[in-house]
């Protein structure tokens, strides 16, 4: 099937549900596990640090119990800019890039009911909230030279799947569950090619040779976000003690179009010379819905002493996930055939037995791990508000399912074997410099979620053609906000600092060192709200 896409036609709109392999990774899964420091500029600007203070309507996705604090009525929307940075560095190649971001935060409101001020249920109130937990949104560029090729991962699949040229060259390759599509673009752009031992085949070879070099440039643009709906109810019991139950319904759109290239040298004796080169173009989509509950209390143990205790614990949040995937692959390569190099040149793209464009779809389910919250508060006054917090999950714990709700078993090992457990420190305090007007600091610590022998794993069948991954470090915040509270109006004002590093692979081998990515995102955020 050496078909070639030469002109763009009118694109069948078609997505295929195949029988091959399951498609959502560990790195498809952590996507879901963490959240951003996201919410109002005053919960910001205090770096979340808010479990047991309360009185903040973020905190309903965090510590439930922090909205039974309020005594009143409130309701606020949140925005801001974001821009992100990012440096890249591949074996002393440096890359640089920064994009700048709007962003609409989030948006809620508190009812207070007031039961009395004699009766054990001081306060019984209900919120909602509606938050950006993540976003995807960012632009990525890096590349170097690199001593491996993808067109090895291509053909190592090939070999693994222990498939014919026949059933390559099918009209219907791109139905056969054993065959992967990323070999068929291999094969079909000469990037892969068989070779046969006594007439009988004896597998796939890479175009890539060991010992030349690859120049390799990979760029990608992410968009989306995981937005959560926060639907909450908390009671206020003696002005002592406070309770809080939160129903989470999540909903994610994340798209990543990505674009890798390599362009082929080999060395003729002391002079190196091109042998072409090719890049494949991904597209990959996740849509999906999810749902939690979260619990929580604070506590003040001693009367008349302003400390809080806060505790939260939030339930797994189930995912049900829908995968588009496809790809277009464009080569111009030389081509041994006889004792002449021939020039091979144009473009393959995962398609139907007709020709058309085709895009993958698959239905997987995602079982977060547990979350657990510690907090502390502490008030001095009405000037000085202190706060600390400790949360914990252990990504390892992670499940992926089937649609029909079968355990994906090698992916859920693949989590257990190369995700951890995960801490968050938070601190923030407040300060009032007059009762009208605040000030704000606040500061996070993430530990990182993937071990460091962390890898991408595609199984010989798999219709996956993105290979590319990154292995995240520890993340920090650091923020700064002020604020002004009128006698219904006020208004919030934050800074957030975040950097964190990651190591970036285009595809697995051994052979292929990793690009050292450090990233700075800064963020002003601003809030909006009136009490009632």
């Amino acid at each position: 099937m050496k078909s070639l896409k030469v002109f763009l036609g009118v694109i069948a709109a078609m997505a295929v549900s195949t029988g091959v392999s399951a498609q959502t990774t560990i790195y498809d899964a952590n996507r879901l596990l963490g959240t951003d420091l996201n919410g109002t500029a005053r919960y910001v600007g205090m770096g979340g640090a808010m479990g047991a203070l309360g009185g903040d309507i973020t905190t309903m996705s965090t510590n439930p119990a922090g909205i039974g604090i309020y005594r009143s009525g409130d309701a606020m929307v949140s925005f801001g800019l974001v821009n992100n940075e990012m440096k890249s560095n591949h074996l002393g190649s440096i890359n640089e890039l920064n994009k700048v971001f709007g962003s609409f935060d989030n948006a809620g409101f508190v009812y207070a009911y007031k039961v009395g001020n004699q009766t054990p249920l001081r306060f019984v109130n209900f919120g909602f909230n509606y938050r950006r937990t993540k976003s995807f949104n960012r632009n990525s560029f890096m590349g170097g030279t690199y001593l491996a090729s993808q067109t090895e991962q291509m053909a190592d699949m090939t070999n693994s799947a222990n498939i014919s040229v026949d059933a390559i060259e099918a009209n219907n390759a791109y139905f056969n569950s054993s065959v992967p599509w990323l070999g068929i673009l291999g094969y079909d752009s000469y990037l892969v090619n068989p070779w046969y031992d006594n007439g009988k085949l004896g597998g796939f070879n890479p175009y890539y040779m060991n010992g030349d070099e690859v120049d390799a440039t990979y760029s990608s643009r992410e968009r989306g976000g995981l937005n959560e709906f926060d639907f909450n109810v908390a009671f206020n019991l003696y002005d002592r003690v406070f309770l809080g139950a939160t129903v989470g319904v999540y909903y994610l759109d994340y798209t990543r179009n990505s674009n890798y290239s390599e362009d082929f040298f080999y060395q003729d004796g002391a002079e190196w010379k091109t042998a072409g080169g090719y890049t494949l173009n991904n597209y990959y989509n996740s849509t999906g819905t999810g749902v939690d509950v979260k619990l929580g209390m604070i506590i003040r143990p001693i009367e008349n002493s302003p400390l809080r205790i806060g505790a939260a614990v939030h339930t797994p949040t189930f995912y049900r996930i829908t995968e588009y995937t496809s790809a277009t692959l464009d080569f111009d390569v030389d081509v041994l055939e006889g004792d002449e190099m021939i020039a091979k040149t144009g473009s393959t793209y995962t398609q139907d037995a007709n020709g058309n464009d085709l895009q993958s779809e698959t239905v997987n389910k995602i079982v977060t791990p547990w979350r657990y919250n510690l907090s502390l508060g502490y008030t001095i006054g009405s000037n000085v508000a202190l706060g600390v917090e400790y949360e914990y999950a252990d990504y390892s714990t992670t499940k992926l399912k089937y649609d029909d709700g079968m355990r994906m078993e090698q992916e859920t090992a693949d989590a257990r074997d190369m995700l951890k457990g995960v801490s968050t420190i938070k601190v923030g305090a407040e300060f009032k410099i007059i009762p009208e007007f605040a000030v704000r600091f606040g500061y996070n610590h993430i530990t990182a979620a993937m071990k460091d022998d962390a890898f991408k794993y595609l199984p010989s069948n798999s219709v996956r053609t993105d290979t590319e991954y990154s292995n995240l470090k520890s993340g920090n915040n650091y923020t700064f906000g002020v604020g002004y509270r009128g006698e219904s109006f006020y208004f919030d004002l934050a800074y957030q600092y975040n950097t964190y590093k990651e190591q970036f692979y285009a595809f697995d081998s051994i052979h292929l060192e990793k690009t050292n990515v450090i990233n700075r995102n800064s963020k002003v955020v601003c809030t909006l709200g009136m009490r009632f």
